[in-house]
C-alpha cells in the first residue's frame, strides 16, 4: 500500500478516527516526508493550521522500518504526540513498532538525592517540606519517575532542585542507585524503541555535551523529524554557546552543605568556606541592582565594582578548592563537586575574555539570580556540520516558518539546503471564518495613553465576545497597566499569567468558558483552544525583541559587517514569526469562528505592515473596530 492510500476515505486512518476527511496539503506533506525518510536528505514544510501537519509525519515515521527520533519543541506536544497521537495511530496503522518517551534529567526523579534530602532536609521553609514528603510518597508508586506525574509538583516547584539531578550532580556509574535510575531506565528503552519522542533541548544538550555517567542520553537514529521548528534557531544558539549563572553556583554550595552535614560535620573550616563563598555569590547578584535585566557584559566589565564582586567570587571558589582537597580522603562524595568547583572557576575566568568575534557577551538577571552568556550569532555552519556527520535524513516542520511567503530565512538560519521544501497552506476558510481588525485613532505604542485605549477597545470586545478572549502583550509592564483597568471593569472573570502556572490557568479558561487570559510571550504559541472558548485574540503590538536587548544588537552590528541590512535579516523576519504564532491561537478547527484585532498603527503607516499582512492568513479586514464588535456578536454559538 502507497503512503497516499493510508490517508484516503477508505483508508486506515478513515476507518479508525470517526470524523476523518482526506486532505490533500497533508497528503502532498506526508508523501514528501516519505520520500526523506526512505531515500534520506532534508525536508523543510510550513504547514498552516489545520493541515493535519502530526499524522503527516507520524505514518511515514512509523510505516517505514527505520529508527526516528522526533523532537518537539514544548513538553505539552511530547506528552500529547506520545500518550495521545501514537497510541491511537498504531491502532489504526496495525503495527506493532515500539516507542519510547525521553525527556531531559530534571525531568525525572533522582532517588538518591530524595533520599539524601529526606534524610537531611535542606531547608526550614514549609513549602519545601510539604512537597518534598508529596515527592516521597510519589517515589513509592512510580514507575517511570517522571516528575510531571507527580501531582501537586508544578514546573516551577521549588523542591525540584534537591530531588531531580542536573549534569553538574549527577553522580553517574558512581551513584549508588544506578541500576534503578530512572534516566538510566529511560535511555535504555530509547536505545530499543523504533519511534523515540524528545524535544529540542535535549537534543542539543545532547549533541553539544556528552554527558558524563552515560556518554550519549539520546540514541543515534536514521531520521530526525523536528515539530515546531521555528524553535531551532534560537535554542541551538544557547546550547553551542556557554553560560554560567549563580544559580548554578548556589546549587553547587547546596550540594556540598548537604554532605559536610551528613558526612564530616566536624569539617568546620568547609561550612565557613560555604558560607563565604554564598555571601559573595549573593553580592555578585545584589550590585546588578534589584530589577531583572538584560545587558552588554563587555559594558559591565568596565565597571570596577562589579569586578571586583567577580573576583571574590573567583577567590572564594579557589579557597574552596583547597579545602575540598583536604576532604577529599574523609568522604567519596567530594571528588564530583570537586570538578564542578574547578570547572565554574574556569568559567568566571572566561567570563573576562570577551575579545572572540562572532559572539555576544550578555548578562540578564532575574529577581534572585544573574546570568552570564557567551552566545555564537550564527549557528548555521554547526548546525550544518552536525548534520552531515550524523548521515541521518532530517525533517523541519511548524505552522510558522516562512517569511512573506518565503522559506530562506529559515533554512539560512540553520544552514539548510532541502532536498524538498514546500509551504502548505491552511484548509480553513479564512475569509468566512475570521476577521482582521486594525483600529483607527490609535496612539503611537510608546504612547503613554496606549495602555488606557486598549483597555478601552479590550472593555467593547470582551463585552461583544462575552469574554472568550485572549489579551496578548509583549512586555509585562502593559499587561500589568490593562489589568489593573480591567479587571474590575467587566463582569467576565479575567486571568492573568503569573496567577498560577501556564497549565492551571488555561484549564481555569476553558473550564469556565467565558473568560478573560492575558499573557506575553510564553501564551503566543504551544496554546490549543477550540470551539466558543476563544473568540477573539487582542495583540498589544508587533513583537518585535526589544532594540536593547544585547544579543540582537549583536545580530545586528554582525549583519551590518557582512553589508546586509539588519532590520531586513534580523528584526522583522523574528517579529513576523512571533506575530504569526500569536494570530495561529485563534483559529484552530474548522468551524471555529473569532476576531483578530492588532492594535499598532505600524502595520498601515509603515512600509513594513505590508510583510506583516502577506505573511497572516488571508481573513477579512476592517479598520472599523464596531464591524469587528459586529462580527463577534453575530457568532451563532451553536453552530461552533
Amino acid at each position: 500500500m502507497s503512503i497516499t492510500q493510508y490517508f484516503l476515505e477508505n483508508g486506515p486512518l478513515a476507518h479508525h478516527f470517526s470524523g476523518y476527511q482526506p486532505r490533500q496539503p497533508q497528503i502532498d506533506m506526508a508523501e514528501a516526508i516519505d520520500q526523506v525518510v526512505k531515500e534520506g536528505g532534508q525536508c523543510v514544510v510550513e504547514a498552516g493550521t489545520g493541515t493535519g501537519k502530526t499524522f503527516a509525519y507520524l505514518v511515514p515515521a512509523l510505516l517505514n522500518d527505520k529508527k526516528v527520533i522526533i523532537s518537539t519543541g514544548s513538553k505539552a506536544l511530547q506528552e500529547q504526540l506520545y500518550h495521545r497521537d501514537l497510541p491511537e495511530l498504531l491502532k489504526a496503522l496495525g503495527k506493532g513498532r515500539k516507542v519510547a518517551l525521553l525527556k531531559g534529567r530534571a525531568n525525572y526523579l533522582c532517588t538518591y538525592r530524595l533520599n539524601e534530602h529526606v534524610a537531611h532536609v535542606p531547608s526550614d521553609d514549609p513549602d519545601v517540606m510539604h512537597q518534598l514528603a508529596m515527592v516521597a510518597k510519589f517515589a513509592t508508586e512510580t514507575q517511570s519517575g517522571d516528575l510531571a506525574d507527580c501531582v501537586g509538583i508544578e514546573e516551577d516547584a521549588k523542591v525540584l532542585p534537591y530531588v531531580n539531578s542536573t549534569a553538574d550532580n549527577c553522580l553517574g556509574k558512581d551513584c549508588p542507585d544506578f541500576a534503578d535510575c530512572y534516566i538510566r531506565k529511560a535511555r535504555l528503552k530509547a536505545t530499543e524503541a523504533d519511534l523515540v519522542v524528545i524535544n529540542h533541548h535535549l537534543f542539543f544538550a545532547d549533541m553539544s555535551v556528552k554527558e558524563s555517567g552515560f556518554a550519549e542520553l539520546m540514541p543515534t537514529a536514521d531520521t530526525y523529524i523536528f515539530d515546531e521548528a521555528h524553535q531551532l534557531g534560537e535554542i541551538a544558539s544557547d546550547y553551542f554557546g556557554e553560560s554560567i549563572s549563580t544559580k548554578q553556583l548556589q546549587a553547587l554550595i547546596n550540594d556540598l552543605r548537604l554532605i559536610y552535614r551528613s558526612d564530616i560535620p566536624d569539617m568546620l573550616q568547609l561550612g565557613k568556606t560555604l558560607n563565604k563563598l554564598e555571601t559573595s555569590v549573593a553580592d555578585l547578584r545584589l550590585v546588578f541592582g534589584g530589577d531583572g535585566a538584560r545587558g552588554d557584559w563587555r559594558e559591565k566589565l568596565q565597571d570596577k565594582v562589579i569586578c571586583d564582586a567577580l573576583h571574590r567570587v573567583i577567590s572564594n571558589l579557589d579557597f574552596l578548592y583547597q579545602v575540598l582537597k583536604l576532604c577529599l580522603d574523609r568522604s567519596d562524595k567530594i571528588e564530583h563537586p570537586l570538578e564542578r568547583v574547578l570547572s565554574f572557576k574556569g568559567q568566571l575566568d572566561r567570563a573576562f575574555d570577551v575579545t572572540q568575534s562572532g559572539f555576544s557577551y550578555w548578562f540578564e538577571t532575574t529577581r534572585r539570580f544573574l546570568t552570564i552568556h557567551i552566545t555564537p550569532l550564527d549557528v548555521s555552519n554547526r548546525f550544518k556540520d552536525m548534520m552531515a556527520k550524523s548521515e541521518a535524513s532530517f525533517v523541519f516542520t511548524s505552522a510558522t516558518l516562512s517569511v512573506d511567503n518565503s522559506l530562506a530565512h529559515f533554512n539560512a538560519s540553520l544552514g539548510l539546503a532541502p532536498d524538498h521544501q514546500a509551504i502548505v497552506d491552511s484548509p480553513f476558510d479564512y475569509e468566512s471564518q475570521a476577521m482582521l481588525c486594525l483600529p483607527r485613532y490609535l496612539p503611537e505604542t510608546k504612547d503613554e495613553m496606549m495602555p488606557h485605549a486598549l483597555v478601552k477597545i479590550a472593555k467593547q470586545v470582551i463585552n461583544a465576545a462575552q469574554g472568550r478572549t485572549f489579551l496578548l502583550f509583549t512586555s509585562y509592564r502593559v499587561m500589568h497597566l490593562v489589568y489593573e483597568g480591567l479587571s474590575t471593569a467587566t463582569e467576565y472573570p479575567v486571568f492573568m499569567q503569573g496567577q498560577a502556572s501556564k497549565r492551571i490557568i488555561l484549564e481555569q479558561f476553558v473550564r469556565h468558558g467565558n473568560a478573560v487570559l492575558m499573557g506575553t510571550a510564553s501564551f503566543w504559541e504551544g496554546v490549543d483552544v477550540r470551539g466558543d472558548t476563544l473568540s477573539c485574540v487582542l495583540i498589544d503590538k508587533l513583537p518585535f525583541t526589544s532594540p536593547d536587548d544585547p544579543l540582537l544588537q549583536a545580530r545586528m552590528k554582525d549583519a551590518q559587517l557582512q553589508d546586509k541590512e539588519p532590520f531586513d535579516e534580523i528584526q522583522l523576519p523574528l517579529a513576523v514569526i512571533a506575530l504569526k504564532q500569536g494570530v495561529g491561537r485563534l483559529i484552530r478547527d474548522k468551524t471555529d469562528k473569532g476576531v483578530l484585532i492588532i492594535c499598532d498603527n505600524r502595520l498601515v503607516t509603515r512600509k513594513y505592515g505590508e510583510t506583516f499582512i502577506k505573511s497572516l492568513p488571508p481573513m477579512s479586514r476592517t479598520r472599523d473596530l464596531d464591524k469587528a464588535l459586529s462580527f463577534l456578536e453575530n457568532i451563532d454559538q451553536h453552530e461552533i
